[in-house]
């Protein structure tokens, strides 16, 4: 698979400490696209030092935008693929040559799977997605699609899913997928998605979210 058929689609808010890192061994395998959600330190800048190309967010959106914008930025430079990886350096982006294994054995979807979960939110999350779609990991950030399950969707995301919806779209629609089990990172500062009460109540609102689209 060509290199720059992949887009790498980095969400980062204030991410100056890792994102050049992140980039610079993404880029390896794909064109690299950073979207800056409205950051107040040098993620932007740092991002570009290192070669990937920046869509600048002019407000705070959060993660579910974010990835949408890195889509549709993917779609106008022509990818046939979108691999998701986080900014914080918890995903390995030697990862990236596994996902991109996969999809050329022929999935559609790829899906990482950590090694802990760090949410009792997430851990049921967990439960609710091997129940219905057989995904193991639902809520991890490491994600590879075919360019054709967005395209025929619309959209990454509709409902604040927390990045589940495009996956879940795909499995119920008969898309071929795989996952790929790793053992993830700690982060070097404080985490991104709000304090531990914040990032539950974001997990299982998406969680209800999903259920009543079944």
């Amino acid at each position: 698979m060509e290199r720059s058929s992949i887009a790498i689609v980095i969400p980062a808010f204030n991410e100056q400490n890792t994102i050049k890192d992140v980039v610079t061994k993404a880029g390896v395998y794909g064109t690299v696209i950073v979207i800056d959600d409205f950051s107040s330190d040098s993620t932007k800048q740092e991002a570009e030092s290192a070669s990937a190309i920046v869509v600048s967010h002019t407000s705070n959106k959060g993660y579910d935008k974010a990835i949408d914008t890195g889509f549709k930025k993917a779609k106008e430079i022509g990818c046939s693929h979108v691999v998701t990886l986080d900014a914080d350096g918890q995903h390995d982006p030697l990862l990236l040559l596994r996902l991109i294994e996969k999809i050329e054995e022929g999935n559609d979807l790829v899906l990482g799977v950590r090694d802990k979960l760090p949410r009792v939110s997430e851990k049921l999350f967990s439960v609710f997605s091997r129940f219905f779609f057989g995904i193991k990991d639902p809520c991890c950030g490491l994600k590879a699609y075919s360019m054709e399950i967005y395209l025929n969707y619309g959209c990454f995301d509709s409902y604040g899913s927390i990045g589940t919806e495009l996956a879940f779209y795909a499995v119920k629609n008969k898309h071929n997928f795989s996952q790929v089990e790793f053992e993830v990172k700690d982060r070097i500062d404080s985490p991104r998605f709000g304090s531990l009460i914040v990032a539950n109540y974001k997990i299982m609102r998406a969680l209800f979210r999903a259920m009543a689209k079944l």
